[in-house]
């Protein structure tokens, strides 16, 4: 089962009063540019799994390859690393970041590639598997804590006391520029798919952990389609932090269990992200199994989204187009695959490599190029 809520919001510049918060880019010449100059960043593909029951065409952009890291991550942070080192030389510079899967990963090896150090905090339950690739790029590691959370905290506190540089995906009063320019990154997989997809597509689904990649593709893909294709973002029910904020008017911090999800399991929003899926997306949603009491392999694939569309449910307005706003609360409906997708004729799904368990890819981030 699911719940849903339709976006009171969608529409609005600053429905939420988020004054001193930006809303995400959608300049992706810069990044586009930029990774020009790196090999390992060519354009990753956008498969047709053609009909899928009765929701038409469905597409997947494939981030598996992206820059040998396994993800639309290393569009991130890599990409911030990169952009300070046109400005200057990065050696002595450190940088530090929590992770619980891929960002981690494109911190190491953007500090890597330019000179830099990388130092990324974990909390207690990431496998000892990752923080082994973690270490193969060259990233010192530190336990702290025993979920995300905490090793945020451990990962702030770090930078304020040493003098590192702190490298989030996530934003909060005071610190915007740089996650605003990780979220820009991600722009150029959005473009891509601009450029790939025959027409545009009735329906995008978007996972969310803080949201950083739900809002930057949904901004740019406003700017593209307009209002035609409904944008769907899912969270883990473990950690709804768009869904309760959407649904609070303002930007609300979830309590609760640790989801074996670690990589979603994220229980405050970035406001950046909530800025701009306030104003983007059309439906905010979360999986009442997606705390991994099923369907752990999937999900540890990254795929939630397919998750959510092969296993579950969901309430009939989740499928609807733009003409039925009304905003939807309280006790989900079920019904019928075939009839959860009557109303899809073109989707568009994300997929990539999830980085930490010991049955993942061997990341080659050690092996990323950049051309001067």
């Amino acid at each position: 089962f699911m719940q849903t809520i339709k976006n009171p919001w969608f529409g609005q510049d600053n429905a939420l009063r988020l004054d001193n918060i930006p809303h995400p880019s959608v300049s992706a010449e810069r990044p586009i540019e930029l990774l020009k100059r790196c090999p390992d960043a060519a354009s990753t593909s956008l498969r047709d799994l053609g009909a899928f029951a009765t929701a038409g065409q469905v597409f997947v952009k494939d981030e598996r390859s992206r820059m040998g890291l396994g993800s639309f991550k290393a569009l991130g942070a890599a990409y911030v690393i990169a952009q300070a080192a046109q400005k200057n030389n990065l050696t002595g510079i450190t940088y530090v970041a929590a992770s619980a899967g891929n960002h981690g990963l494109s911190v190491a090896a953007g500090a890597k590639v330019f000179g830099a150090q990388a130092v990324i905090y974990l909390a207690d339950t990431v496998p000892e598997s990752f923080a082994t690739k973690l270490q193969n790029v060259g990233a010192s590691v530190v336990r702290a804590g025993a979920d995300y959370a905490a090793s945020i905290q451990a990962a702030q506190a770090a930078a304020v006391d040493k003098g590192w540089i702190l490298l989030s995906d996530s934003s909060w009063p005071g610190y915007v520029d740089i996650p605003q320019q990780l979220m820009e990154g991600y722009l150029v997989m959005a473009a891509e798919i601009v450029a790939q997809i025959p027409q545009p597509p009735t329906h995008i689904i978007l996972q969310a952990g803080v949201g950083g990649l739900a809002a930057a593709a949904a901004a740019y893909f406003r700017v593209h389609w307009g209002s035609a294709p409904s944008i769907i973002v899912v969270e883990p029910d473990a950690a709804p932090a768009l869904f309760n904020s959407i649904k609070a008017g303002h930007c609300v911090t979830t309590a609760g269990a640790v989801s074996n999800m670690g990589r979603l399991d994220c229980k405050e929003p970035s406001l950046i992200a909530l800025k701009g899926l306030a104003r983007d997306a059309d439906s905010i949603l979360f999986d009442l199994r997606c705390g991994c009491h099923s369907g752990d392999a999937d999900l540890r694939c990254g795929r939630l989204s397919n998750y959510s569309l092969r296993r579950s449910r969901p309430c009939r307005a989740t499928c609807r187009g733009r003409r039925d706003r009304q905003p939807l609360e309280g006790p989900v409906h079920t019904h019928r695959r075939a009839r959860q997708l009557a109303h899809i004729s073109t989707l568009i799904v994300f997929r990539q490599v999830y980085q930490t368990g010991g049955n993942a890819k061997n990341t080659a981030a050690n092996t990323l190029h950049w051309h001067n």
